[in-house]
């Protein structure tokens, strides 16, 4: 690094008596937030921006053997969303409603049990012994062996962990004497710490010590997805809604979690008709109260991408109003130069960090890596990024996707020339 760019490594807790910044509304699919949609449903027509795709993958498509695995399914959802500059969030399953061949099949060959039975809507399930030695040491073996694939990949976004329950989601609702006990969960839990000190993980349930069903995983480093969000989000007056996903936050403590590990879900299926429509379906929950209750970066969702849920102008206007609340959007509120210094308030209008350190580079006669952090940009709290520059010439910032290819930061700011948002 030259003497002329020299980085000072820290942030000072108050504002600048700085020249403002001009505000811009951030783009929609500014990368890691926003809907994301099925990859298997939207079609190629952008019907709504979207910065990540979703899809679920059997465990028996990738595992055929122990050490044996096949991953070309996987790469391939990994390369269809990345030739759109899109990142990828996935769930590994062992058992669907209505799908009899998920799990791998050497392990119906070595004899493992398993129990056939129907959930509500009628459609057969098949699910595996989770207390069988034989499935939790393929859960582990699978789990190390993913990481060791794909940890830090940059073409994925977040893994939800899945591997347990129906699709993944750790609940076979009605039959929870079929659930994997709280020690598989443990096991499970372990096995994605280990295998993923990079990638962002997330369970389906925050839980504390006495929680009846789940794992103890405050401690854990974990975020967590709501796949019933604006349905069983937050609690009704005088209802029982104990499940419902903040008042398991709240009975867990873990409602200040979301500033250091990524919260995401589904918006519920049965009103993906409705959502951003101003209409409302059965107990279908105001978006934007559940967002502020959340801080939820992403929501899966086939309401404003699939053709069997029409769009017009007022519902993408809604739709665009209520999801750029979602997640971060970063501004930078000020900049000062002084002595040869540049300082540059950031503040995040959002209601998440963004949780990935990518690098920000500073380009002010020479490009270089700053190592300002993005994740401890808060909401609410203000930070101020300095370095020494040249006393003139071009001062720009960028802020660039390490996906090849993938849609770089944007900060809410005007000013952008060549993916670089000029400052001087």
């Amino acid at each position: 690094m030259s003497k002329s760019l020299k980085l000072l490594f820290f942030f000072v807790p108050y504002l600048l008596h700085a020249a403002p910044l001009r505000y811009q509304p951030a783009p929609l699919d500014n990368p890691l937030k926003g809907l994301v949609p099925y990859a298997s449903t939207w079609k190629k027509e952008e019907k709504f921006p979207h910065s990540m795709e979703f899809q679920y993958f059997a465990m028996g498509e990738l595992m055929k053997g122990w050490g044996q695995y096949d991953w070309r399914v996987l790469e391939g959802a990994l390369e269809k969303a990345k030739a759109g500059g899109r990142q990828l969030i996935f769930r590994i399953y062992l058992e669907y409603p209505g799908k009899d061949d998920v799990l791998p099949a050497f392990l119906l060959q070595e004899g493992i049990k398993v129990t056939r039975w129907a959930e509500e809507s009628g459609k057969q399930v098949v699910t595996p012994d989770y207390e069988s030695e034989v499935v939790r040491r393929a859960i582990r073996d699978f789990i190390g062996a993913l990481g060791k694939k794909y940890d830090g990949d940059p073409r994925v976004g977040f893994i939800t962990a899945g591997i347990l329950g129906l699709w993944g989601e750790w609940h076979n609702y009605p039959r929870e004497d079929l659930e994997a006990s709280k020690e598989v969960q443990l096991e499970v839990m372990q096995a994605f710490e280990q295998a993923f000190p990079k990638t962002r993980v997330l369970l389906r349930y925050p839980a504390g010590g006495n929680d009846g069903n789940y794992a103890d995983n405050r401690k854990a480093r974990f975020g967590y997805h709501d796949d019933s969000f604006a349905w069983a989000t937050v609690p009704r007056a005088g209802k029982g809604d104990e499940w419902f996903f903040v008042p398991k936050l709240k009975k867990a403590g873990l409602t200040e979690k979301w500033k250091e590990h990524p919260i995401g879900g589904e918006i519920r299926p049965e009103i993906w008709s409705t959502v951003f429509t101003g209409k409302r379906k059965g107990q279908q929950q105001d978006f934007r109260k559940c967002v502020n209750a959340t801080h939820v970066s992403w929501l899966m969702d086939s309401g404003m991408f699939s053709d069997g849920f029409p769009q017009n102008e007022e519902r993408r206007k809604r739709a665009s109003e209520e999801v750029s609340r979602m997640g971060y959007e970063l501004h930078l509120s000020a900049v000062e130069f002084r002595n040869g210094e540049v300082k540059i308030t950031v503040e995040n209008r959002g209601v998440a960090p963004f949780y990935y350190d990518w690098p920000v580079k500073l380009r002010a006669g020479e490009v270089v890596e700053t190592g300002w952090k993005l994740s401890k940009v808060l909401p609410g709290e203000p930070v101020v990024w300095r370095a020494k520059i040249p006393d003139d010439g071009e001062v720009a910032i960028q802020v660039p996707n390490p996906m090849e290819g993938g849609r770089d930061l944007k900060f809410a700011n005007q000013g952008y020339q060549d993916g670089w948002l000029q400052l001087r």
